[in-house]
């Protein structure tokens, strides 16, 4: 049955404080990539007291040869670890449906119950320069500040105020309410590649993101690339004899500078993205090379990723980022080996899919503005999109613009605000039918 949105507001409101303490516990918890194991295990007992079904999913060392396993962190161990798998069971109680010939004959059918699936991660991203004390969170003025405060602990602490505020209200949707906490994210996915390979069925996923209230039908995809420059190195004085593997470098630089503008001009015309002067940016983000100023040095590595929008999958980026190397230069094919360490597809749901236009409906129903767009960085999203075929958009707290940052925060109204959105639009999608409610 569906709930008052005054009754929702009221539950949500006496739970921000505890949700609260439940974020500031997960911001203490130096979860980067690999380092989540102590997290999951409090998060597991936590999830557990609400009542809902809480289940470890293994990992194993088997997902490093996964063809999509990402390694920009090199000697990562899996087995041992796991993610979470959450469920709400359904009531199995709903509305009825009276279409088609068994209406006319005045019996009513019990509509299909709708399964709703939730996505987030627990791992975060090292500190930022000047960033003091980052898992330990502060609240100023309604704002929690800290590593994680959106990117992504902030959306753990939302599913848990969703789940919370309908085990209070003694409310169950009619389909089942599952959701995802996993690890590694930041460095490619891997949690979420591992339950994605493990298998998973519901009619509708939210991947749990700081994206300031809009809901992302569009997300473009990327590809992380390492570079390996082999020079030939020597003295500075034997100018003509060596190759600088920093030279190297920074020519490879170029041309996928060019490469990216060619990319990027091919890209024009896509719906949501076209707003943007750049949704598909190249990011040069690491050079290692040399040892002395006054030796060529002999090998150079250049990590960085590039953007990809959805008339480009990423096996054909990958072929043509070798492909412009090697036509630039005979010295860049033969001294510079590719590899890529991440490599994500775009995902597009229409924004006239159920699941799309019912959440803007809920969320302006809410009073809230509601707008339907793309986003410019890559998720997690193209796994349950594209590879289990489950639609799904991206939605949460927070602005990706404090993500990574020595700033990053979360204003608590903003968490009871997609509380309320998503326990009441929970209720709505998992009774066929899409029920609206009124206050």
């Amino acid at each position: 049955m569906p709930i008052a949105r005054d009754t929702i507001r009221s539950t949500v409101d006496s739970l921000v404080p505890s949700a609260v303490e439940f974020l500031a516990k997960l911001i203490s918890f130096p979860s980067t990539s690999g380092k989540e194991h102590e997290l999951m295990g409090w998060a597991e007992e936590a999830f557990g007291k609400l009542g809902v079904e809480v289940a470890r999913v293994p990992l194993s060392d088997a997902i490093k040869q996964d063809e999509d396993y990402s390694s920009p962190i090199p000697d990562l161990r899996y087995d041992g670890r796991f993610n979470l798998r959450l469920r709400l069971p359904g009531s199995g109680r709903g509305a009825t449906a009276g279409s088609s010939s068994s209406a006319r004959l005045g019996k009513p059918t019990v509509a299909p119950h709708r399964t709703l699936l939730f996505n987030t991660h627990t791992d975060v991203v090292p500190p930022s320069q000047g960033q003091e004390k980052p898992f330990v969170a502060v609240e100023r003025d309604g704002v929690v500040h800290g590593r994680g405060a959106c990117d992504a602990k902030g959306q753990v602490a939302t599913i848990w105020l969703v789940l919370a505020t309908l085990a209070k209200l003694d409310a169950r949707p009619a389909g089942d309410v599952l959701a995802h906490l996993v690890v590694e994210e930041e460095n490619g996915g891997n949690g979420t590649l591992a339950m994605a390979r493990a298998g998973e069925k519901a009619d509708a996923c939210i991947v749990m993101e700081p994206t300031a209230g809009k809901i992302f039908t569009s997300v473009r995809g990327a590809v992380w690339f390492r570079l390996v420059c082999e020079g030939k190195p020597g003295h500075s004085g034997r100018a003509g004899e060596t190759i600088s593997a920093l030279a190297l470098a920074r020519k490879a630089m170029d041309v996928l500078e060019r490469y990216h503008d060619d990319l990027l001009a091919a890209s024009r015309g896509i719906p949501l993205f076209d707003k943007y002067p750049n949704p598909m940016p190249i990011t040069f983000g690491r050079l290692v090379a040399g040892d002395w100023p006054a030796t060529a040095p002999a090998r150079a590595t250049l990590e960085g990723v590039l953007g990809l929008l959805p008339n480009k999958t990423r096996h054909q980026v990958m072929d043509e980022l070798r492909a412009a190397l090697a036509a630039a230069d005979p010295m860049l094919e033969e001294r510079v080996r590719v590899e890529f360490i991440y490599r994500h597809d775009s995902h597009v749901l229409d924004p006239e899919h159920p699941l799309a236009a019912g959440l803007h409906a809920c969320h302006a129903d809410w009073g809230l503005p509601a707008e339907i767009d793309a986003m410019t960085a890559s998720c997690d999203s193209w796994m349950y999109n594209n590879q289990l075929g489950i639609p799904t958009v991206v939605y949460g707290p927070g602005t990706l613009g404090y993500a990574h940052t020595n700033e990053e925060q979360i204003a608590v109204r903003e968490i009871a605000d997609a509380g309320c959105v998503l326990a009441d639009f929970a209720m709505r999608w998992c009774v066929c039918g899409g029920l609206r409610v009124e206050s």
